[in-house]
Parts: C-alpha cells; structure tokens; sequence
C-alpha cells in the first residue's frame, strides 16, 4: 500500500509542474549589390597539317615550315602524283595555321574595360559592368529597395525570417 502511494505521489506532483519554452526570432534584410568586372578567356588553336590518300605518291610532301614560340608557322607546298594512270584515286590534304603568341594583354581603361583584348582563335570576353544608378536601400521597416544599374550589374534586396519554438 505505501508503495502504491508513493507512486501515486510522484505522478500527481510531476504533472503539475510547469515546461520550460523558448523562443526564438531572427530578421534579417540585406542589400547586394554587384558590379561585373571584364573578363577574358582565350585558347590558343595549333598549327596542323595532315596529307592522306590511296594511289597518290607523294614527290614532296607538304607541311609546316618555320615558327617559333612568338610566331606561327607557314605552309609548304608538296607534290602529289597519281600513282597508277586511270585508277580510281583518292587524296586529302588539310592545314591549320595556329595562333600567333600573345606576349601581353593590354591594361584595363579606367572604366574597367579592355581597350583593345588581344584574342586568340577560340576566345569568349566580357566587358565591364557600369554601375550606373545602380542602389540599394533598407528603410526601417526592413523593406529593401533596388534600383538597376548599368550592363553587368546585380541588384539583390532581401528578408529572411525565421521562428523557432522549442520544448
């Protein structure tokens, strides 16, 4: 009987009792704002040539003359003969002349852009953003106001709210 007692105590004391609760609450506005610098990105092509074929003899063959590491090679000329008179032939003869090596890039104008990019044959650039009337503002109240800018700029306004409760 007391042990059916105490047990009766502990359970009614407990229930009464009252739960601890947090709470949590986190706002945040922020303003980002982005100027595009200019970039560029350019790859060099090589120099190639390759001659192919059936029933041809080559007398001379023909090739990449010259170049060096600031300047790109020529072509020369070969000579091809059919082999075999009034057979069926077949010849093929291709060259790329490569680029030529850039040794420097021109300066940034004060503008952030580049006067004048020496590109290679496979290249991709983009020019410098302007600011511009590019803004950006919060009021009290946390609204954010953006306002756009020139080409290659970014306007972000944000409010993050979050709500945590816990047991």
């Amino acid at each position: 009987m007391k042990r059916t007692l105490v047990a009766l105590l502990l359970v009614a004391s407990s229930t009464g009792t009252a739960q601890a609760v947090s709470v949590n609450s986190v706002i945040t506005d922020s303003v980002q704002l982005t100027v595009e610098g200019a970039a560029i990105q350019s790859t060099r092509v090589g120099s190639s040539y390759s001659a192919s074929g059936n029933n041809i003899t080559a007398t001379t063959l023909g090739g990449l003359n010259g170049g060096s590491a600031t300047a790109a090679p020529t072509i020369t000329a070969g000579s091809y003969e059919q082999t075999t008179d009034g057979q069926a032939f077949q010849f093929t003869e291709n060259a790329i002349i490569g680029d030529t090596v850039v040794t420097s890039q021109t300066a940034l104008s004060s503008g952030g852009r580049l006067d004048a990019a020496n590109l290679y044959s496979d290249s991709f650039s983009q020019t410098g953003g302007t600011a511009g009337a590019l803004a950006g503002t919060l009021t009290v109240g946390g609204v954010a106001t953006v306002t756009a800018g020139g080409a290659g700029t970014t306007a972000i306004g944000q409010r993050t709210v979050e709500l945590s409760v816990f047991r």
